[in-house]
């Protein structure tokens, strides 16, 4: 009677154990996949040398990218170090690498070796890299991003990816970022290429039919600029902006769909810029 009376103890015991390890494991895990994946983290001189020479992990350069810019930011003398290891990098073939990169050099307007860096990512074949490196030539006081700046106000054009058939997979008034699947092109013998949104922004219309035949490089859709860019776009061109960019500012004074108030507000600030420094020259 003894040995029945403890033998449901110890099971229930176990069973404890069991259900408070998972639930430390439910706790745990998010834990650690945010702490390994949070770009916030940290890191010390010796993992930032580390994490900037692991080739086989774009993510763990972006994260020493982005404690550099940090370092930056506090005018820490010491990072200059890294200097020339954030210049290689504008030549890494990994999208992502370079385009925080672009945003990361346009941190110290001082190096001339970051200078000369971004002119060469204007050139850059991803047009989110191009971007953010005209946005950074605008800390050095160059207008040589001008023109990719003004088309951040503009839609953008999605080139199909290969040639084949479309076919579609979002709809009109669909939000995107960079990497979303707009649909996919179909080469036969069950070939298929992915069509994914190159830059942020709001898919504004499909250019070609849904099932129709399209070349590689063929504008398939029209993204309205998304919010971030736009602002971006606007603040730069309050520094740069030229008379006949008022055209593309003023389409913003007046709001846009789904854009907060302090888009228009911004707009209008840069129209201002613009016209008092285009009136005296």
């Amino acid at each position: 009677m003894t040995t029945e009376a403890k033998a449901p103890a110890s099971f229930g015991g176990r069973w404890t154990y069991v259900v408070v390890g998972l639930a430390l494991l439910f706790v745990l895990m998010p834990f650690l996949f945010w702490n390994a994946t949070w770009f916030g983290r940290p890191l010390t001189d010796t993992q930032l040398d580390k994490a900037l020479a692991d080739r086989a992990h774009p993510r763990e350069i972006q994260h020493a990218l982005t404690q550099i810019e940090t370092r930056i930011e506090l005018r820490d003398p010491s990072v200059r170090k890294w200097y020339p290891q954030l210049v290689a990098l504008s030549a890494n073939p990994v999208d992502e690498i370079r385009l925080t990169d672009a945003w990361v050099m346009g941190q110290d307007n001082t190096s001339a070796e970051f200078h000369e860096a971004l002119k060469k990512l204007l050139a850059d074949p991803q047009a989110m890299v191009r971007r953010n490196a005209a946005l950074s030539l605008v800390r050095f006081n160059d207008a040589a991003g001008h023109d990719e700046i003004v088309a951040m106000l503009r839609p953008y054009e999605m080139p199909a990816p290969s040639t084949g058939i479309l076919r579609q997979r979002l709809k009109v008034g669909d939000v995107v970022n960079p990497g979303t699947m707009l649909g996919h092109v179909d080469a036969g013998d069950r070939a298929s290429t992915e069509a994914r949104a190159l830059v942020p922004g709001t898919l504004q219309r499909w250019l070609v039919q849904n099932g129709a035949q399209v070349a590689q490089g063929q504008p398939i859709a029209s993204l309205a600029p998304g919010e971030n860019m736009a602002w971006e776009a606007l603040r730069a061109l309050h520094i740069i902006g030229r008379a006949e960019d008022l055209s593309d500012v003023n389409r913003y004074t007046r709001g846009a769909d789904g854009m907060s108030p302090q888009i228009p507000q911004q707009a209008q600030a840069t129209a201002r810029a613009i016209r008092d420094r285009t009136s005296t020259q």
